[in-house]
Formats: C-alpha cells, sequence, structure tokens
C-alpha cells in the first residue's frame, strides 16, 4: 500500500506551517492581534515621518486601535495611505480628525480629535488626516532663526564687556571698592568691640531704672492707698457747706435792707462813718496837743 504522507510531503507541510507561525508571529511581536474584531478606517497624509505599523492610535490619551498599514497612493501622488483598525464598538464622527503626532520617546502615533457632528463616518471610509508640526522642525524653523539673529548682539556684547573689563579705570574702581570694603569691615570690628564693652554697661543700667521704675511704682500704690483712706466724703461736704456760707453771705452783702447790705449801698451811711471818724482823729490830736484839757491831775 502506497503511504498517504511521504517524508517530502511532511516537510514541506512542516514548512508551510512555519511561515504562517512566523507571519503570525511577526505580527504578534509588532502588537498587531489578527484574531481581534476591528473596523478599517483609511486616513491620507502628505507625511508620515516616524510612523510605523503597529503605533497606536489613541483618543485623549487611550488607545482605541492601531496603524494596520502604510502604503503609498501611486494614484494621487504626494498622498500616503494609512490603514486605521480600531476597536469593533468605535464610531467616528465626520468631522473628526486623524492627527499625527510625535513624541521624544515613543515616536509617532495616530491622535484620533473627536468632531461633534450626529453622523457617522461609515466602515472603511476615509477620515480626514492632519499633523502637527514636528518639535525639531518647530525648533528649526522658529528657534534657530531667532538665535541666529541674536548671535550677532551677543558677539558685540562679548565685545564691549571685553572692552569694559580691561579699560583700567574698572580696575581702579575695583581697587576703591576693595578699601571701602575693608574700611567697613574696620567699621564693623570697631562697632563690635563697642558693642561687646558697652552694651553690658547699658544693660546694667537699664535694670538699675527699671529697679527706680519698680521703687516709684510702688510709692504710687502706696499714695493711691492712702489717698483711698482720705475722708473726701467729709471734706466736701466741709466745702459745700463753706460754699454755702459764702453764699448767704454775698446775698447779704447784696441785699440793701441787711445791715451789711446798708453799710454797703447806704451812701449817707457812709459819709455819717467818714465824719465819726474824722471828728475822732480830731479829738485825738488835740488830745495829744492839750491834754491839760482834757485831764485834770491834783495833787494833795
Amino acid at each position: 500500500m502506497k503511504k498517504v504522507f511521504t517524508r517530502e510531503f511532511i516537510i514541506g507541510l512542516s514548512v508551510i506551517g512555519a511561515i504562517v507561525i512566523l507571519f503570525f508571529g511577526i505580527d504578534y511581536l509588532k502588537g498587531i492581534n489578527l484574531f481581534k474584531p476591528a473596523n478599517f478606517y483609511v486616513a491620507s497624509y502628505s507625511n508620515v515621518a516616524g510612523l510605523e505599523v503597529a503605533a497606536p492610535v489613541t483618543i485623549d490619551g487611550y488607545k482605541v486601535g492601531q496603524v494596520r498599514e502604510i502604503n503609498f497612493n501611486y494614484e494621487n501622488p504626494g498622498h500616503i495611505d494609512v490603514l486605521l483598525a480600531l476597536n469593533k464598538s468605535l464610531r467616528i464622527p465626520e468631522d473628526s480628525k486623524a492627527v499625527i503626532a510625535t513624541t521624544l520617546l515613543s515616536g509617532a502615533y495616530v491622535e484620533i480629535k473627536l468632531g461633534k457632528s450626529t453622523k457617522m463616518v461609515e466602515v472603511g471610509s476615509k477620515i480626514e488626516g492632519s499633523v502637527t508640526p514636528d518639535m525639531m522642525a518647530s525648533i528649526s524653523d522658529n528657534l534657530l532663526p531667532s538665535v541666529g539673529s541674536i548671535l550677532p548682539k551677543v558677539d558685540s556684547l562679548l565685545s564691549s564687556l571685553n572692552t569694559l573689563v580691561s579699560d583700567p579705570a574698572l580696575l581702579k574702581s575695583v581697587q576703591r571698592l576693595d578699601g571701602i570694603t575693608n574700611d567697613l569691615s574696620q567699621a564693623t570690628n570697631g562697632l563690635s568691640a563697642v558693642m561687646k564693652r558697652d552694651v553690658p554697661r547699658l544693660m546694667g543700667s537699664t535694670g538699675r531704672t527699671a529697679a527706680n521704675l519698680d521703687t516709684i511704682t510702688r510709692n504710687l500704690g502706696e499714695l493711691s492707698l492712702q489717698l483711698k483712706q482720705l475722708p473726701i466724703g467729709a471734706t466736701v461736704d466741709n466745702v459745700n457747706e463753706l460754699t454755702g456760707n459764702l453764699a448767704k453771705f454775698s446775698n447779704q452783702l447784696n441785699n440793701p435792707n441787711s445791715t451789711l447790705g446798708m453799710l454797703m449801698n447806704d451812701p449817707e451811711l457812709y459819709e455819717r462813718i467818714n465824719k465819726v471818724s474824722a471828728d475822732i482823729d480830731s479829738l485825738l490830736i488835740d488830745i495829744q496837743k492839750n491834754p491839760k484839757r482834757y485831764i485834770s491831775i491834783k495833787l494833795l
């Protein structure tokens, strides 16, 4: 009986199996899962520098798929079609964009910017593609020209600085600053010595002053206690009584019907008193001149 599975057949079958395993193994190593269901979309770009097959496709940083193929569009030169394999349950609005972005560590990836349209892109259709400016290109286009324009100014600044440093006046100024610094150091040392010598004495005087203030405070406290013990109420009553008496006396003086008021307000009485006083004065003068007229002395 003729063998069905000859050695050649087994070898050929093994080779085919190895090729199939190698194909799926390479895709698996790339991160492509051929057995996972996915929806495919196409995005067209003019430049896909840094983008590779199996690169992640994300939405707001979350991975929703990967790049399955990158093909040059020979029918439309200048455009490169990228096949995107996205999660089966994901729906893409029509005004969405597939943006190629780059990072310094992980390379390029595709970021889906979801739109707000209520109409969804059909599976297998195209999504509008765009490319964010590359960081190094931005540096080359924006920063380097600015640096080029700054370099002549830096050169001029360094030249001016060199001229300034080589100026003898600057050296003299530095020497003067050294002298001023030395003077300040000596003044600081002198002030420190004065502080060490006089501050303890001043602190001692302050202590004595504080002791004197304590003594004065105690004396004021004793004086306040003595003032509290004085019969201030009786004194006030006496003052009030004296004030009342003075008021009565003032009223009597102002009353023309009282004795004191008549003496103060009656001019006739005043003139009589003056006349009597003048008569008494004349009588005393006459007695002094003629004592015998008024005094008789008989000797037995």
